[in-house]
């Protein structure tokens, strides 16, 4: 046990986590580098630059002629994959804390750390690309050490690309990262920090054994849900699974023991033994929280069952997704889904349509509201047409959020101006070092799901960093606006939204619609109405046939009688009639501006 080092690589999105990934797993000889970014294998990942996945994987080091095993996570960098984060810092003892060094220290780098201080980590600074040009390392090193505190010499200097300062980092680790403790001697505890689905093998956990050992063929039992298995096969994570007959204390690896229903495995239960079991579960991480929610139905009504199917075996894998049934009268039986933000949302949906062939449609994303009646009772409400009648309530209260924004102080005036537009409250700013400053805002979380993140990236030219964490509710002025087509009400495209902007914004929806719907056989009048109020109306002309060509002279009373017929042809086509709204409609109610 005393030569297993467990760490994990944090840091804020492109600053070279996962190259430098490369460069250990290269110096250590565990696999041959072919392609860049090597843990990072899903089509998604290389497509967009990004981890949206923590990896795990060994590695084998010599040091002073004694072997030491280096478990290493490698972790996503974006705020709406810190779920993944947290999880892999509750399986590890220390952490690389990646900075780039013609960046500097930005919002998610602090708030990765912060959380890995908190599991009492221990940190090991790393100021990465200094190969560049544009490199900055004596100002970047003054920005860390004002951060954390810890002596100038600590910070490594090192390269990802060329590999420069790899040695120095592997070296690091193993004096500076303390080994596991745990009793291999007391009963199994290992945490479950992530799983996946196999559709040969079933589902396949990741563990870390906090104490006692497991054994190839030990009938094992989750705690949480009181499930007993046959561990079949466990072993070790290097590139491949590589099974092993024993894992002892500290070790990470997986399990497979013919697990089918994804039900079964919660990310965070603990796993022990039947025969002498843990009296107690490990203290997992905290339950994650859905920042956006958002409607997710199959095109095709008959697929629901497979959706639904689709949707475990992809919380399997991604933990912070929540789904639970709604139905809605314009698009049938599917999901109301519960996101960390709209990256997080866009990945879910691509991943549904490459991994499972799912084709679906996502309704308007939105926030979960408090909802106050006159009786004193109290309902969550995650969809607008959960909202009960205007007349029974008393107040509204919509969630908040506390941001934090690093940018450089040119750009400070236009990121003001678009806090404020969305109804935000300056808390406070101060200078970092340089011309950088933190600014802290008080902002609606209704008003910054939809595309504040685009905007803020658009205007500060991609240099502000943005984070942010829950703060509590506040009573707000309120207003459910609905959209009518033909006098029906559409439930998937009304919104919440302040009572300041609900009359310009659905004016919006509506000239929007009216280019998107296909034109009928009769007129559809697209209204936008708050409460009993129409506010805004735009009518889509119908197509018609010109009825009267075959007339030539004659009276023109035998114009007006086929006119006649042909308008009641089209009252009562209107009354069967219905509208069809394609999925385009749904998605440009997003980007209105």
């Amino acid at each position: 046990m005393d030569n297993i080092r467990n760490f994990c690589i944090i840091a804020h999105i492109d600053h070279g986590k996962s190259t430098l990934a490369d460069r250990l797993l290269e110096r250590t000889q565990t696999i041959k580098i072919t392609e860049g970014q090597m843990l990072d294998d899903m089509d998604l990942e290389r497509e967009r630059g990004i981890t949206i996945k923590s990896h795990a994987i060994q590695m084998e080091y010599k040091h002073n002629g004694q072997t030491y095993i280096l478990n290493l996570i490698d972790t996503p960098g974006h705020v709406d994959f810190s779920y993944e984060v947290s999880r892999s810092i509750a399986a590890c003892e220390g952490a690389l804390l990646v900075v780039d060094a013609t960046q500097g220290v930005q919002a998610q780098t602090i708030s990765n750390l912060y959380m890995a201080i908190e599991h009492d980590l221990e940190i090991i600074p790393v100021l990465n690309k200094i190969d560049m040009p544009s490199a900055m390392p004596d100002e970047v090193e003054d920005e860390i050490v004002e951060l954390i505190g810890c002596k100038r010499e600590d910070i490594l200097r090192a390269s990802g690309k060329t590999g420069e300062g790899v040695d120095d980092i592997l070296q690091a680790i193993v004096e500076r990262v303390p080994h596991p403790t745990g009793d291999p001697k007391a009963p199994l505890q290992a945490l479950i920090f992530d799983s996946v689905f196999n559709s040969f093998r079933g589902i396949i956990a990741y563990f870390k054994i906090e104490n006692g050992e497991i054994r190839k063929g030990d009938k094992v039992k989750f705690f949480n849900t009181g499930m007993e298995y046959v561990a079949d096969e466990v072993g070790v994570l290097k590139m491949d699974m590589v099974p092993r007959d024993v894992l002892g204390t500290g070790e990470v690896g997986y399990i497979i023991s013919g697990i089918k229903d994804a039900t079964e495995v919660k990310v965070g239960d603990t796993i022990t033994h039947v025969a002498r079991p843990c009296d107690k579960a490990i203290a997992g991480f905290q339950e994650v929280k859905p920042m956006v929610f958002a409607g997710v139905y199959p095109i095709d009504p008959s697929e629901y069952e497979n959706l639904r199917a689709s949707l475990e075996k992809l919380q399997l894998n991604d933990a912070s997704l929540t789904f639970s049934p709604e139905s809605s009268v314009a698009l049938g039986f599917g999901f109301r889904c519960g996101f960390l933000g709209l990256l997080h949302m866009e990945i879910v949906q691509e991943r549904l349509d490459r991994e499972f062939n799912m084709d679906v449609i996502t309704t308007v994303p939105n926030v979960s509201y408090m909802v106050y009646d006159k009786h004193g009772g109290v309902k969550e409400v995650h969809n607008p047409s959960g909202l009960p009648e205007q007349t029974l309530i008393d107040h509204i209260e919509e969630p908040y959020i506390r941001a934090t924004i690093i940018t450089t102080t040119n750009f400070i005036g236009p990121i003001m101006t678009l806090c404020l537009d969305k109804r935000g409250e300056l808390i406070n700013q101060e200078y970092v070092s340089g011309n950088r400053v933190e600014l802290h805002f008080m902002l609606p979380l209704g008003e910054i799901v939809i595309d504040f993140y685009d905007k803020l990236k658009s205007i500060s030219k991609g240099y502000a960093s943005f984070d942010y964490h829950l703060d509590g509710f506040r009573p707000s002025r309120l207003a459910k606006l609905d959209i009518l087509l033909n006098g029906e009400p559409v439930d998937a495209l009304s919104a919440l939204t302040h009572q300041d902007n609900a009359v310009s914004m659905g004016r919006k929806m509506c000239e929007k619609l009216k280019d998107l719907i296909p034109r009928q056989q009769f007129d559809i009048a697209i209204q936008a109405a708050i409460g009993a109020k129409i506010v805004a109306r735009e009518t889509i002309k119908c197509v018609r046939k010109d009825v009267t060509a075959k007339c030539y002279g004659g009276d023109v009373s035998r114009k007006r009688k086929l006119l006649e017929k042909q308008k009641k042809g089209k009252k009562r086509m209107k009354q069967i009639g219905n509208v069809e709204v394609p999925q385009k409609a749904f998605l440009a109610v997003l980007k209105l501006d």
